[in-house]
């Protein structure tokens, strides 16, 4: 028996799909989308491990899946995927903890 979740892996592959309610501006996407995957001045590679450490920041299980594929198809190992993860996640801590030197202001100025 299959669980019904909110996010099911079908609705990565109809991902598609996006062009059908509005065609222009889902195949602008899509032609951005490419060539920003390009190779370039990094490589495909390169590409796909940041892409999977913003896919865990933002925690979107659909891109999860998808750069967990295309980095094994990129030839990123196990090791690089979990370091970029981990790269996203020091970040992610550090954007937190940076913000509260907001609170320390706040407290400082409410304990004066």
């Amino acid at each position: 028996m299959s669980e019904k979740t909110y996010f099911e892996p079908q609705d990565l592959k109809n991902f598609k799909d996006i062009t059908d309610w509005q065609e222009d501006y889902g195949k602008k996407f899509f032609d951005y989308y490419g060539d920003v995957f390009k190779e370039g001045a990094l490589t495909e590679r390169e590409k796909s491990l940041i892409a999977l450490g913003v896919a865990h920041a933002i925690q979107c299980p659909y891109c999860i899946e998808a750069y967990s594929s295309s980095c094994l198809v990129k030839g990123a190992d196990e090791e690089q995927m979990m370091e970029a993860v981990h790269v996203a996640a020091a970040i992610r801590a550090g954007t937190t903890l940076v913000y509260s030197t907001q609170m320390m202001k706040h407290v400082k100025k409410k304990s004066m």
